[in-house]
């Protein structure tokens, strides 16, 4: 049982910022890679960031410099810290969770992929 609840989108003119959070609920051991992707109308949907277990970060080229992934394993949680914020970040913004392993109750270990949660939404005014 493996649940992704994502918070923090709302609207916000250009120049503006907005922390973006994505917590796992569940019987959770370990989660190896956070991503977050976003989704434009009329445009494909598009890796933001991603942070693994082992520390190592990746970045859009539209974002660097402008966002910053961080996560909290106590908490089992990701963050998205999103400043200097432009119109071209208007999105629904989308949580992965990939290689989950928790506990099902009467069952044991299983491990779950790809797991999303179901987005958030930014809106960037110029």
């Amino acid at each position: 049982q493996v649940q992704l609840v994502e918070s923090g989108g709302d609207l916000v003119q250009a120049g503006g910022s907005l922390r973006l959070s994505c917590a796992a609920s569940g019987s959770i051991l370990s989660i190896n890679t956070w991503t977050w992707d976003r989704q434009s109308l009329g445009k494909q949907r598009e890796r933001v960031a991603s942070i693994s277990s082992d520390g190592s970060i990746s970045y859009a080229d539209s974002v660097k410099g402008r966002f910053t992934i961080s996560r909290d394993d106590v908490k089992r949680t990701v963050y998205l810290q999103m400043h200097d914020l432009k119109p071209e970040d208007t999105a629904v913004y989308y949580c992965n969770a990939d290689r989950i392993l928790f506990r099902e109750p009467g069952v044991g270990e299983k491990v779950a992929v790809d797991y999303w949660g179901e987005g958030t939404q930014v809106a960037v005014s110029s």
